[in-house]
């Protein structure tokens, strides 16, 4: 039997609440649909001020327009992270500056952060990797002492929580990724989560294509005009019909992939002691969310033998992030000439297993047995 890496848990809800959005002719951006989603994740993360996008990445793209980025800032980011986030970066005319991770959860290190803060920072922007929290005392100790902003990418971080505190709503601003891989799904779509009131008017105008239209819905203003840069950032409430219905569901979600998620981990627990792997660490602070089951191989020649050799077996398995850092376009257009130990050997030596909703405890029993086969060989 096949096994996907990832397979979105779309049922007949989700399909009947599309369906109930284009006979009603409910299929633009920022409708009521659209509101009542926004109202679902305001409740679930105990942010003030949620705007659904079209994607994660413009999330970023409008945060970093509000809070004022823009031509010789530096906004620190790990390395080990998807390229969306840096490219946000330098779309404001700002400079990434990649940061190591810690060599156990992978998330952005503080210390080495703290090294790299210049007069020009303005902004940290470490991952929740996996869904497993961040030092986020740390960062926004940091933030504090430097007057800094702190967005939390939280992508991948629905459902889990930094000391009972949601991702994504805890620093001044963040965003989750609802694309057809997360946990909550809606095809694509992300969501952007800011704690001031400033910065959230400022937003709402930027996603509109810089109009005050959202405040002549409200009936603030008689008609609405353009008051400043803007894009068209708003989600279709066709596709926010799908996600109110996968919000509604997040705790059924959420439960299926830790399931899996702690098969894993107990299964290849032996293949620990034996230090031909290591196994994701989830610190005392962090309630992750099942999101990525990743460890990491003694070796690369390890990892590239047992990936394939799971393929050969019907099992999608697969590496992720490449470093940022020694990426050819941050080499020659941006000059970074730096090396991060602890990332490149993370990227080299990284197995990511399927996880999804309709996967089976007995699946990852499976794919642990096969791996134990090809450390055996």
């Amino acid at each position: 039997m096949k096994i996907p890496f990832s397979r979105p848990p779309i049922g007949r809800r989700e399909v009947e609440a599309v369906c109930d959005a284009v006979s009603a002719s409910q299929i633009g951006g920022n409708g009521a649909i659209g509101k009542r989603a926004e109202g679902a994740l305001r409740t679930l993360t105990g942010s003030p001020h949620v705007l659904l996008t079209p994607s994660a990445t413009q999330a970023m793209d409008v945060a970093l327009v509000a809070m004022g980025i823009g031509p010789g800032d530096e906004v620190l980011m790990p390395s080990f992270a998807f390229v969306s986030q840096a490219n946000a970066i330098l779309a404001r005319g700002a400079r990434p500056v990649f940061c190591e991770v810690d060599p156990l959860t992978l998330n952005m290190c503080p210390e080495d952060s703290a090294r790299r803060i210049t007069p020009r920072t303005k902004m940290l922007m470490p991952v929740h990797y996996a869904g497993v929290a961040c030092d986020l005392d740390a960062f926004q100790d940091l933030a504090n002492s430097h007057g800094l902003y702190l967005f939390e990418d939280a992508a991948q971080g629905i459902g889990a929580t930094h000391k009972g505190r949601a991702l994504g709503a805890i620093g001044d601003g963040g965003c989750y990724s609802f694309h057809e891989t997360k946990n909550v799904v809606c095809g694509e779509g992300g969501s952007l989560f800011l704690q001031d009131d400033e910065l959230a008017a400022a937003a709402e105008i930027i996603r509109e294509k810089g109009t005050n239209r959202c405040a002549f819905l409200r009936g603030e203003v008689d008609k609405y005009t353009w008051v400043g840069p803007g894009g068209s950032f708003v989600l279709s409430d066709l596709l926010a019909a799908l996600l109110e219905v996968q919000i509604d569901r997040l705790d059924e979600i959420t439960s299926a992939r830790i399931a899996i998620w702690e098969a894993y981990y107990r299964g290849l627990e032996d293949l620990e002691k034996s230090e031909l792997i290591q196994r994701p660490h989830v610190p005392s602070y962090a309630q992750h969310n099942g999101h990525i089951f990743a460890f990491r191989t003694r070796s690369p020649g390890l990892r590239a033998h047992i990936l394939s050799s799971l393929a050969l077996e019907g099992v999608s398995a697969t590496f992720h992030f490449q470093p940022l850092h020694a990426a050819p376009f941050a080499r020659e257009a941006l000059g970074v000439d730096s090396r991060l130990r602890v990332t490149e050997e993370a990227a080299e030596t990284l197995v990511r297993l399927p996880n999804y909703f309709e996967m089976t405890v007995s699946d990852a029993e499976r794919v642990v047995d096969l791996i134990y086969s090809f450390c055996d060989d």
